[in-house]
């Protein structure tokens, strides 16, 4: 190995793409794994499971559901949880495997209790994948579960995105309609695929940042 290797510059990405905006929600980061095991799973499959995961049979298929926040998984318990999700996952395990399907599921855990709270009585379970999502809508136990909410969807466009930040500080939030301190935005950016944020808070709507 030379000291000076070649080091190729890496492909620059077209900032003209699709992107998502959506509300920001100032809950907790979290997601769920569900994975449906092949019939008579061997013990090596149950062994590639977090020991304290979920599992339940659904129509003659038997699912594992695993709970994380945004640094761990987590289970249900004092010390353990995070305001409630893993507890909240177990509880309505089945509902949730009908809803979404197999695979990993990111959102924000948010409402009553959480950050802000947005004056709401009950929790909601707000999806970042809007296009995989965007027909899930229902109520398990004291959440509802559905994509977060869709502000502009298309070509990069500067306006779009401010216009969308203003509509949010005049007339407050879309998820929670009547609340008038929303957190701002993230942008979704499909051929980086990164999210950036914006928020409203202390006027910083011009600092875009990597969420």
């Amino acid at each position: 190995m030379t000291t000076h290797e070649f080091t190729a510059w890496p492909k620059t990405p077209r900032l003209l793409r699709t992107i998502v905006v959506t509300e920001k929600l100032d809950g907790t980061n979290a997601a769920i794994h569900i994975t449906a095991l092949l019939p008579n799973a061997p013990t090596a499959q149950w062994d590639s499971f977090p020991g304290d995961s979920w599992s339940l049979v659904v129509d003659g298929t038997r699912y594992v559901l695993t709970a994380q926040s945004r640094s761990r998984v987590i289970t249900p318990g004092k010390g353990k949880d995070n305001f409630g999700f893993a507890g909240w996952v177990y509880e309505n395990a089945e509902g949730l495997v009908r809803a979404l399907g197999t695979g990993l599921h990111f959102g924000e855990w948010w409402g009553n209790g959480i950050q802000r709270g947005y004056g709401l009585t009950d929790r909601r379970f707000s999806l970042f994948n809007t296009d995989r999502h965007k027909d899930v809508n229902v109520r398990l136990g004291n959440a509802i579960v559905e994509p977060a909410p869709v502000l502009y969807q298309g070509m990069f466009d500067q306006a779009e995105i401010e216009g969308a930040l203003v509509a949010l500080a005049s007339r407050g939030s879309v998820a929670a309609p009547g609340f008038m301190n929303p957190e701002g935005i993230c942008v979704w950016h499909s051929q980086t695929r990164q999210v950036f944020k914006v928020t409203l808070d202390n006027n910083d709507a011009g600092k875009w940042e990597t969420a």
